[in-house]
């Protein structure tokens, strides 16, 4: 602790304060969650095991209707800390950097640097801790050099064995080791610590968790695996491409392809593999609710809580097996769609200003949230708007239309359609695709070319144009 907490003093005197916050000034502690979909208890799926969250959402607002703008983590990670769309030629790949994509742009850690934050990052915030690193108080820690298998961080001997440090191993590993022998156990531990030394200064602070699980390799301690019966997984009902969609709305989901034992062909895998693969998935996100717990057991016990603002979300959605794929990288809204909750300090004991948040909001919006939140001045460049009113009060309406992207796919989302409309070079539209949400919220049936949703298609189509031009 004591090294830890000379780094920290060093970086402040070397980083310094640009504005005088005000002491007393709310602290923020942002809990980001890596391929989190909304797959929790507290968003009404039962099976899966996540106290923690669950806890976290009853004391705050759950949004329902959260989009990212960009389902790729370096690309949605740095369109929500710089509160820029993206487009284009900016912020479109899983390696995009905000300082290079928008190199001009201040960053949300760095811009609450500016006015007098502590501001500091523990294991995955941005894709890469090189991303925009002056702009931290101090710099990004990482846990990916830390034992097993670099950042896939396999602990099995027969895992390490095999595969090396450079090849891909399996998809999942279960092994009966304590939580801090995988990666999300360390970066608790060290966020627990980094609370401890944070109680000290005399400063509010923006304190950045980046937990790495439920990311593949889905691998966890034994005792999350033993949660849940494989026997009783259900698959996807819908692991077939939507009626109608146009072939540009699959991929190859080559991510998990390039684990051990998932074949190249064809193109779905076993229900066996299906079944273990969501076993992974469900182990890793109750273990990583679990390293979520101890964090915010920390916060209490060290008495943060009463001024400490709460952010948990996570970087975009995750397919299990619905149209067929099994990663992100699409429109729909399995990857487009994450859990994000809010807890304010009132909240915490004042029940009657929480609850789920039905209202669409979108992770370009957050910024702007934080900014309204902490009292900080506004921000040019910012291209979202802040939704403090329905932190404020869950019934109060979000936005009308949310808009994510991806490659070529232009995004438009309301509270009752998504339009998906596909854009070559030279800006002509190869193929689009429309879900009624009312009647169809699984996707699996493309209107677009239907008669009676002509109108729909013309109003959603014009909205999203329109987007496409003002970023």
């Amino acid at each position: 602790m004591k090294k830890y907490f000379w780094t920290l003093i060093v970086g402040l005197l070397s980083v310094g304060q640009v504005s005088a916050v005000d002491k007393n000034a709310p602290n923020v502690l942002f809990i980001m969650v890596d391929d989190l979909r909304p797959e929790l208890g507290a968003y009404g799926k039962t099976v899966i095991k996540s106290p923690n969250i669950d806890k976290l959402a009853n004391e705050g607002v759950m949004f329902t209707n959260a989009y990212v703008n960009v389902p790729v983590c370096g690309a949605s990670r740095a369109s929500m800390m710089t509160g820029l769309r993206p487009n284009k030629k900016r912020f479109r790949t899983f390696y995009a950097r905000a300082d290079e994509d928008a190199e001009n742009a201040k960053t949300l850690f760095g811009y609450l640097t500016e006015q007098g934050y502590h501001t500091q990052s523990m294991g995955k915030i941005m894709h890469d801790a090189g991303d925009s690193v002056s702009q931290w108080s101090i710099a990004p820690w990482k846990s990916s050099s830390i034992g097993g298998m670099g950042h896939r961080n396999y602990v099995l001997e027969e895992n390490i064995a095999r595969f090396g440090r450079v090849k891909k191993g399996p998809p999942f590993e279960s092994a009966d080791v304590e939580d801090n022998a995988y990666f999300d156990g360390i970066i608790a531990d060290h966020a627990i610590e980094a609370l401890s030394d944070a109680k000290s200064l005399d400063q509010p602070f923006f304190m950045a968790v980046g937990f790495v699980k439920p990311h593949l390799p889905f691998n966890a301690p034994k005792r999350y695996w033993d949660l849940y019966n494989e026997r009783d997984i259900e698959l996807a009902d819908n692991p077939f491409q939507p009626t109608n969609a146009p072939v540009r709305a699959v991929h190859g989901w080559g991510e998990l392809r390039k684990f051990d034992g998932i074949p190249k062909k064809p193109k779905l895998v076993s229900d066996d593999m299906a079944r273990k693969l969501i076993h992974g998935y469900y182990a890793s996100v109750s273990y990583v609710d679990a390293q979520v717990g101890k964090v915010l057991g920390e916060l209490d016990a060290l008495g943060l809580s009463d001024n400490t603002i709460v952010f948990l979300l996570g970087d975009h959605g995750w397919s299990l097996g619905e149209h067929g794929l099994w990663a992100k990288h699409s429109p729909f809204d399995h990857a487009t769609k994450t859990p994000l909750i809010v807890r304010l300090p009132s909240q915490k004991e004042n029940p009657a200003a929480t609850g789920a948040a039905h209202g669409l909001v979108e992770f370009v919006d957050i910024f702007p949230t934080i900014l309204e939140l902490t009292k900080q001045p506004k921000l040019d460049q910012l291209q979202g708007s802040s939704f403090v009113a329905q932190i404020r009060d869950p019934k109060a309406p979000g936005k009308t239309a949310v808009f994510p992207r991806y490659q070529l796919a232009e995004v438009i989302k309301t509270e009752d359609y998504a339009l998906t409309e596909w854009y070559g070079k030279q800006g002509k539209m190869l193929a689009r695709m429309l879900y009624d949400h009312r009647v169809d919220p699984e996707e699996t049936h493309n209107v677009a070319e239907e008669p009676e949703y002509s109108d729909v298609v013309e109003d959603l189509h014009n909205q999203l144009v329109a987007m496409m031009e003002s970023r």
